[in-house]
């Protein structure tokens, strides 16, 4: 794979784990800038134009759960969180937010590559999609990757982008938990049902009484058009 477009942004207060995953990511051609707390990355995003932030939740100030939620309001960019070991809570939240996957540290670098790899193919899968779908009285464009409901916008990211696709592509197919794992690399049970959570309060008109994207009780979730 070709990274040598790819920029990256690692916002890290750790000055060692900060400058390993830079030199490790530089070494397999990506492009990498650094930030060493949330203001420092607030700077270099308003200059510089990033395909994906890695974001430390735990930093001094403006901790990385608060800037993943202010960048997902305002940029299509795809996060990778990086968690302190045993923080479920932490690592729900951060997909609650928007984030596309999370990483316990400690952690190898090739870990994190491998992450990195896995969400550029899916962006990459996603380009050649149809760009307007309608879903009851929301209008899905997922090439910017935007729900229009009740005359508001709301972004979606790249894992509620990627199962929504399939979904789409497949109504009426029951997609069991192992299947939405493969096809967004979400590895445990409570991250599928955060991300299905997210899509219904976006897509349905009652989201605690689904019509369209609906659990198959036993066997994992169905989404239904009209």
């Amino acid at each position: 794979m070709d990274n040598s477009k790819i920029h990256i942004l690692i916002i890290d207060d750790d000055d060692k784990i900060r400058e390993l995953l830079k030199q490790y990511l530089k070494n397999n051609n990506f492009i990498i800038s650094t930030a060493i707390n949330a203001t420092d990355a607030e700077e270099k995003l308003k200059i510089f134009k990033f395909d994906m932030a890695v974001i430390d939740i735990m930093m001094p100030g403006k901790d990385g759960l608060q800037l993943t939620k202010e960048i997902r309001e305002n940029l299509d960019l795809p996060i990778i969180l990086l968690t302190a070991k045993g923080e479920a809570e932490d690592r729900i939240k951060g997909l609650e937010i928007g984030a596309e996957d999370y990483l316990a540290k400690p952690f190898e670098p090739k870990e994190l590559l491998l992450r990195i790899s896995n969400i550029i193919r899916r962006i990459k899968k996603n380009k050649n999609t149809i760009d307007l779908i309608k879903i009851g009285k929301v209008f899905i464009n997922v090439h910017k990757m935007v729900i229009q409901k009740d005359k508001k916008i709301i972004k979606i990211n790249t894992s509620e982008k990627t199962l929504l696709e399939n979904m789409i592509n497949s109504a009426g197919k029951t997609f069991s938990r192992e299947e939405i794992s493969r096809i967004t690399n979400l590895t445990q049970e409570r991250s599928i049902d955060v991300l299905v959570t997210r899509i219904r309060k976006k897509i349905e008109p009652d989201p605690k009484n689904p019509k369209y994207l609906q659990t198959v009780r036993g066997s994992g979730y169905v989404l239904w058009l009209d």
